[in-house]
């Protein structure tokens, strides 16, 4: 819809500047007042009733079909006073034409016409969103399942046909096409777009698959159980379509004030008749007076108050990393009192990486990650490219290694150096029936209580260092607990992760409320929760399962390189991957809003002082405030609103300048 609007007014727009051009040059005002003319021929004189007549018919009708709504619900706001403004020039132009009078509003109609299309374009170009979040749901699901039937052949079908209890097969790396129940095989697969969680999930005989996940490397059997309606990914874009639909409309302060503006219009041109028939009554000044009152009133400066903000707020959002695709949401964000954050891939980096290192006498750190890189060095697992990715940041030089095999389920063996060295967790250790020295076992007991994964180094059957692995937090996320805390927000954090990791992950970042082990369907529930609480909350995601969430929330705020789905339900999108762009958004929200309240107060300054004059209040004392002059004010008041508007781009959003920022924010050191 605003998509349609946006090349309606823009289309309308060009046409209605360019028909305006020869009602501007043909008009006696503007002639007197710029001092030119134009060639004067035999009908010349009929180039500005007839231009504007087109004028209105084009560029003018269009706002009183929206005025319409705003009547029948007895709300007048915006498109009321542009109607009734436009209306009035109109038909007193014309018949000024009949009955000839001082004035016409001819030009100052055209004019209105013009800028009022211009906001408006201005405004559906800045609110145009696009929603295709289920159709990016949709695509995580195959086309085609391969369907085993009789004596174990196989059969390609569309996933449309699949019924419960078919059994079909998942090949390495392919998608699993519905809910169902592994029969056969094992592997590890990537439930990360629908629960949230970092490390894929091994699966067995006997473990639930859901559609939609990745399957790793092996190769799975698996009968369904669900389909269609019922799988879960259908319940989550069940959730996505009702949270959209639920999102309250938001009244638009412009037309707040352009509803009050109408009333104010209204009374004062019935006033000023009463007061101009009962002095010198009834005639053609009388008339003279209600229509300037009612032309002057209408808001020049008020319609571009706020869509010029908007314009430029966007722009300034843009370059500092911030897509803004609903703009009620960042007017709203000023007044945020909750932000919730995504766990996974959001306050932390998605990923498995190394955080603590602990080696035995007399091996040092660099030895191990040494050691552990190169016995690592072909392996594709998630544990082994962090610790490849921990030797790398810390300039290790790693040693060749030979021989290399995988031990499934317990880790990995090379020989490096003429040394059998191994990699792997607790089975590796019991496989081996190798004692672990103490000061590795209290290191692996104080991980586990900061639910962090350990693995071991053995060198020639002898443990030698342990590593600690976990989801790794991002720098940036220091910093936005911090900043958001210094702008009185809460922090709450959202994750399908066990409790001991959430809690880890909370107390080291110091955010105040946490919600674990929260399935895909209750993400969106927790934050209707914190809303019946009575806070405004927003909502930080870049998956998924974070798709209803962050279509509930009151903004939803979507991590730019996380899944479509999840961008294409959110208002904004930070395209940088950067946290610290919510306290951007926040800061930003705040700074446009004192700039909407400050061109409010222009543009209603102006009818403040014009209107009175307009109705001739100070008349008994030779003040009159013509037609012509009125209009003057009226495009001086639009000027000094569009340079306020400019103003906006000086606002600083680098980092030191932000609340509750310092260039030496981070992680907590160790000691």
């Amino acid at each position: 819809m605003h998509e349609g609007h946006e090349q309606m007014f823009r289309r309308r727009f060009f046409v209605s500047t360019l028909l305006s051009i020869p009602v501007l040059l043909y008009s006696e005002t503007l002639q007197e007042w710029l001092g030119f003319s134009v060639p004067v021929f035999p009908g010349s004189e009929w180039i500005n009733p007839v231009f504007a007549v087109i004028v209105f018919a084009y560029g003018g009708v269009p706002f009183l079909r929206m005025a319409t709504p705003e009547l029948k619900d007895r709300e007048p706001g915006m498109m009321t006073l542009i109607s009734m403004a436009i209306t009035v020039a109109f038909v007193y132009s014309l018949a000024s034409v009949v009955f000839p009078t001082a004035s016409t509003f001819f030009w100052e109609l055209v004019t209105l016409i013009d800028i009022m299309l211009l906001g408006h374009w201005i405004e559906m170009r800045s609110v145009r969103r696009a929603s295709s979040a289920l159709d990016e749901l949709a695509k995580l699901l195959p086309d085609t399942a391969e369907r085993i039937i009789d004596k174990g052949a196989i059969e390609e079908v569309p996933v449309s046909e699949l019924d419960e209890g078919d059994l079909v097969l998942v090949r390495p790396g392919a998608n699993v096409p519905a809910d169902g129940v592994v029969k056969e095989g094992d592997s590890d697969v990537n439930e990360s777009m629908i629960t949230g969680e970092s490390k894929p999930v091994s699966k067995d005989p006997g473990d639930e698959v859901i559609g939609g996940t990745i399957n790793g490397d092996g190769s799975l059997r698996v009968r369904i159980d669900a389909t269609g309606e019922e799988t879960t990914l259908a319940g989550i874009m069940r959730l996505v379509e009702e949270a959209q639909e639920s999102k309250s409309q938001t009244q638009q302060l412009a037309d707040r004030a352009a509803g009050w503006l109408f009333y104010v219009a209204l009374g004062a041109a019935i006033v000023t008749g009463i007061a101009w028939t009962l002095a010198v009554s009834f005639n053609a000044t009388v008339i003279e007076r209600v229509v300037t009152v009612l032309v002057i009133a209408c808001p020049h400066a008020l319609g571009l108050a706020i869509p010029l903000v908007v314009a430029i707020n966007t722009s300034l959002a843009a370059r500092n990393g911030m897509l803004i695709r609903d703009r009620i949401a960042m007017e709203q964000a000023r007044d945020l009192d909750t932000i919730v954050f995504d766990k996974t891939g959001t306050l932390t980096k998605g990923e498995q990486g190394v955080v603590d290192v602990e080696t035995v006498d007399p091996v040092e750190e660099t030895e191990a990650l040494a050691l552990a890189a190169a016995v690592e060095g072909d392996s594709e697992h998630m544990i082994a490219q962090a610790i490849r990715e921990a030797a790398h940041d810390r300039d290790v030089t790693v040693p060749s290694a030979t021989g290399f095999e995988a031990l499934k389920g317990r880790g990995v063996r090379a020989t490096v150096d003429g040394e059998a060295v191994h990699v792997g967790g607790p089975n590796l250790l019991s496989e081996l029936e190798t004692d672990v020295p103490s000061e590795l076992t209290a290191f692996a007991e104080d991980a586990g209580d900061d639910a962090q994964t350990v693995i071991y180094l053995l060198r020639e059957g002898t443990p030698i260092a342990a590593f600690a692995l976990a989801d790794v937090v991002r720098d940036e996320s220091y910093q936005v607990v911090d900043a958001l805390h210094e702008l009185g927000i809460e922090v709450a954090m959202l994750t399908g992760d066990s409790e001991d990791v959430a809690q880890a992950v909370a107390d080291d970042l110091g955010i105040d409320t946490v919600f674990a082990e929260v399935l895909p369907e209750d993400k969106d529930t927790k934050v209707t929760e914190l809303q019946e609480q009575g806070h405004l909350v927003a909502m930080v995601g870049d998956g998924v399962n974070d798709a209803p969430a962050l279509t509930r929330a009151d903004i939803g705020i979507a991590i730019g390189s996380g899944t479509d789905v999840a961008v294409q339900s959110a208002d904004i999108i930070l395209v940088q991957n950067n946290p610290m762009d919510v306290v951007r958004l926040v800061t930003l929200s705040k700074a446009s809003y004192r700039k909407m309240q400050e061109n409010l107060v222009w543009a209603a300054g102006y009818n403040v002082f014009a209107l009175p004059l307009a109705a001739g209040v100070l008349a008994p004392i030779g003040i009159l405030l013509s037609p012509a002059v009125g209009a003057l004010l009226m495009s001086l008041s639009t000027v000094i609103v569009a340079i306020n508007a400019q103003f906006l781009r000086r606002v600083d959003l680098n980092l030191p300048s932000l609340p509750g920022v310092s260039p030496a924010s981070g992680p907590p050191s160790a000691d």
